[in-house]
């Protein structure tokens, strides 16, 4: 049965009067998926209610923040206290010690912390130390990663740029792009070939360590190591974007999953608890190198803001201090994975399906996807169908090909089982 509109549409249209596109943010308006936007009006747990009174079992997660379901009771109480006290000081408080010891205890190669106010903040100011740090310009990223929209990051961008149709943007310099070389993920050949060109002119290698921004797409054995090995030897520093991965796939991110050590981390999503947040880390020589200990400046009015602060250490706490929480999360994915698998292999469909831990992305490819060039042959125009199909059935996908799934905590079995059932009819519409 489609999902009433009535409400939505109309904000929508005045939306579009006041906002480009009618959005804050490119992929929220759904031209992938062929309709108009749903306007949220409250979440609780895993459910998510919008402005007509539809309610959808959700595996956006606000793009991944929400790792212990929305609106978690100890979360709100922790920001009903701390908004109480005031909502930002533009001074340092106690809870950014706090927070800051927090990270570097569960993140190791983390032994100084920056706070800052989004992922692109992150990324943008790691590089910018990367360059400070060694003196040199040019950077490292992969095809189909996105690290934000920082200028030095859309080239071969994913997430809404990968979206859209739009690897690149106007706007960019192009002697600020040229300082942007382009690797293949998954491919350390390709990272062989320009470090043979341009080593001595490359600071930094920033790579997702699981790309979730073409789709949930793993590293290939021994890819990450590869690349830690190769940054090593020719002293460039090796960046980690962990804004998605950070705290999701284990309490030390990626790095902990995959043993891997880079030289600086990017943090944010749930280090924020649902509110804007952002951080960047690493070692302690590098991080001196940030103003006023040292040259390289970098700043927020909001930066360490403590209702910020609250919620992501609320979060992190319900993750660090319960010791069956990711076995929990991993079970949960794991028998979603299992669902959808059965499906497609009882329906004989060409798809292929990617997940690492409770990060997923079904494509509508036969082909094993592993970089930028076969997340291209998804067919986008029939997830779109499934897409449709499912939100009618209840169920809150991200609105594109390119994106992951995210599970959380508070998804219930009878959740995941109604999730694999409402999949075996949309697929089938879908492949009609």
């Amino acid at each position: 049965m489609a999902v009433k509109t009535s409400t939505s549409d109309a904000l929508f249209a005045k939306a579009r009067m006041l906002m480009p596109g009618g959005v804050n943010s490119p992929v929220r308006a759904f031209r992938a998926v062929g309709r108009a936007p749903l306007f949220i009006a409250r979440a609780q747990g895993s459910s998510l209610w919008d402005v007509d009174g539809n309610v959808f079992i959700d595996y956006v997660g606000s793009w991944g923040p929400m790792i212990v379901g929305h609106a978690h009771p100890r979360v709100l109480e922790a920001l009903v206290r701390a908004a109480g006290a005031g909502t930002s000081f533009g001074a340092p408080t106690e809870l950014e010690v706090r927070m800051a010891e927090m990270i570097c205890r569960l993140v190791p190669s983390i032994a100084m912390v920056r706070m800052v106010n989004s992922g692109t903040e992150a990324t943008m100011s790691a590089v910018r130390l990367a360059r400070a740090y060694t003196g040199r310009t040019a950077i490292i990223k992969f095809e189909g990663c996105y690290h934000g929209h920082a200028d030095s990051f859309l080239i071969r961008a994913g997430s809404g740029a990968m979206t859209l149709g739009v690897p690149d943007s106007p706007g960019v310099p192009p002697a600020l792009a040229a300082e942007t070389l382009i690797a293949k993920f998954n491919d350390i050949s390709s990272v062989q070939e320009l470090v043979a060109k341009k080593g001595n002119t490359i600071a930094a290698v920033i790579v997702e360590p699981v790309a979730g921004n073409m789709g949930c797409v793993p590293p290939e054995r021994g890819f990450l190591e590869d690349l830690r090995r190769l940054c090593t030897q020719e002293n460039i520093l090796l960046i980690f974007d962990e804004v998605m991965t950070g705290f999701r796939l284990a309490p030390g991110g990626a790095q902990e999953l995959y043993g891997v050590t880079p030289d600086l981390t990017t943090l944010g999503k749930i280090i924020g608890g649902g509110l804007p947040v952002g951080a960047y880390g690493g070692r302690k020589e590098i991080m001196e190198m940030v103003a006023p200990s040292g040259p390289m400046y970098q700043a927020g009015t909001l930066s360490g803001n403590p209702l910020a602060m609250t919620a992501g250490m609320e979060t992190l706490s319900l993750l660090a201090d319960d010791a069956t929480f990711y076995q929990r999360l991993e079970k949960k994915s794991e028998r979603l994975a299992a669902g959808i698998q059965e499906v497609v292999h009882s329906l004989g469909l060409p798809l292929s399906y990617n997940r690492v831990g409770s990060m997923a992305t079904l494509f509508f490819t036969p082909t094993r996807v592993i970089d930028y060039t076969t997340a291209l042959t998804a067919d986008a125009r029939r997830f779109a169908v499934y897409f449709r199909e499912m939100l009618d059935r209840g169920i809150y996908l991200a609105p594109s090909q390119f994106e992951a799934t995210f599970m959380s905590d508070a998804h219930s079995d009878e959740d995941i089982d109604r999730t694999v059932g409402a999949s075996r009819e949309a697929l089938r519409k879908a492949f009609s």
